[in-house]
């Protein structure tokens, strides 16, 4: 859990307003949560591994004893916990305001989440996210919806040249059972194909063979990472869907992401036939969250190896808390990464001045000129002259400021001389 110095909080609110900019103009509505759920809803066993990260709020009134007969019992210990992401707190919403809400609902959720993480770069144990979520579509709009906002907002960040990378749980399962693999196995399973990136078939089948894993199922496995393939490039598209799978994969599942890439195409001017959709079809994505049901996504940027994002369709989520299902599907930007990439813009950064005044110049005078500079559209902060000018002038910059001008005794705001910082 960080502090922020007034720069770096500054430029977090500057990304977060474009983001929530680029959400709205898309129809999406915002709203917000409490910072804490109840404990029995953050470990109903919907928020995979993250339920262990959890910070758990202890029992009010527990005496010694009380703690002590319940050591063993995390459940008695504890009736609340801080959320460990945007997605449970949403379905628990929608279950409470549905009657209040439209049939289709496009929501934005931007707050922070809090999880007990081993802190490293990249990864806090408070962080911000940003959601957009479409409840009660069960078509393939809105994935393309969610795609083309989020591919939107990255682009109004200045990171031109993201894709996503799209799967389908289900056909991920189709594989899998294709292959060989036991229900039970496939939670591990899983897991160890999500490593293929990082330690390339040969280590997933070696991990998957320690693991115990159905024998002849790896073997096929083993054979399908290494059958010989073409060169042959294919833009996202059924041929390119197909080309990656075993052969007999569901009609509906393949015009499912067929219909999103179509629409992602025409959303954003694009010729899919000369690969310019920004798509790509990634048959071992695997995403970790246990309530995916269908498609799932992730963001990636050519400038960095790890994802900016990701997201996926949860549609029996939400009937845990309803009583009926209900068709949802959400994406995440992952803002404390994203962020860190954002170079500023020179309209970021403008008008911003520093009135720097001797210590004889009269108050009025000075809420005068600041209230004139602002009148304007700037940012105005007054200092009083030191000894040491540049410091003062370097301290401003690194505060954010781009401009300063001294001020006498009379000055008026024609007489502002008013100098770039730096």
């Amino acid at each position: 859990m960080r502090d922020f110095l007034p720069a770096d909080k500054a430029r977090r609110e500057r990304v977060l307003a474009v983001i929530r900019d680029r959400y709205r103009v898309h129809g999406f509505d915002e709203i917000e949560t409490p910072v804490m759920e109840e404990f029995a809803r953050l470990h109903a066993g919907i928020g995979g591994d993250n339920e262990k990260l959890a910070y758990n709020v202890l029992k009010r009134g527990l005496d010694a004893e009380a703690i002590r007969a319940a050591a063993d019992d995390p459940a008695a210990l504890a009736d609340l916990g801080l959320r460990y992401d945007l997605t449970v707190p949403l379905a628990r919403f929608y279950a409470s305001h549905r009657a209040e809400l439209p049939t289709v609902f496009r929501a934005v959720q931007i707050a922070p989440v809090w999880r007990a993480e081993r802190p490293q770069k990249g990864r806090y144990r408070q962080f911000m996210q940003c959601d957009i979520d479409i409840i009660g579509d069960a078509s393939s709009r809105a994935e393309a919806e969610l795609i083309v906002a989020t591919l939107d907002a990255v682009d109004a960040l200045g990171l031109d040249g993201a894709t996503v990378r799209v799967n389908d749980r289900r056909a991920l399962d189709w594989m899998l059972t294709g292959f060989g693999f036991r229900d039970e196995e496939r939670p591990g399973v899983l897991i160890t194909i999500d490593k293929l990136d990082k330690v390339g078939p040969a280590g997933v089948v070696a991990e998957l063979r320690e693991r115990g894993a159905t024998a002849e199922a790896v073997d096929a496995l083993e054979a399908f990472l290494h059958r010989p393939t073409t060169l042959e490039h294919h833009p996202f598209g059924e041929r390119q869907i197909r080309k990656l799978l075993p052969d007999g994969l569901p009609d509906a599942i393949v015009a499912d992401l067929v219909g999103i890439g179509d629409a992602v195409a025409a959303a954003r001017s694009l010729d899919s036939a000369e690969g310019g959709i920004p798509l790509v079809f990634d048959p071992f994505l695997v995403r970790g969250m246990g309530y995916y049901t269908g498609t799932i996504f992730e963001l990636a940027h050519p400038s960095v190896d790890y994802s900016l994002g990701g997201g996926g369709r949860y549609d029996g989520m939400i009937g845990r808390f309803l009583g009926q299902d209900v068709p949802a599907v959400g994406f995440s930007i992952g803002f404390e990464r994203i962020v860190e990439l954002v170079t500023e813009s020179d309209a970021a950064a403008r008008s911003a001045v520093v009135l720097v005044h001797d210590r004889d110049v009269e108050l009025g005078e000075l809420l005068a000129l600041k209230a004139a500079l602002v009148a304007e559209g700037s940012r105005v902060r007054l200092e009083q002259r030191t000894k040491n000018l540049k410091a003062l002038l370097e301290q401003s910059a690194a505060d954010g400021f781009t401009a300063f001008a001294t001020v006498a005794p009379g000055a008026t705001r024609d007489e502002l001389e008013i100098k770039p910082l730096s």
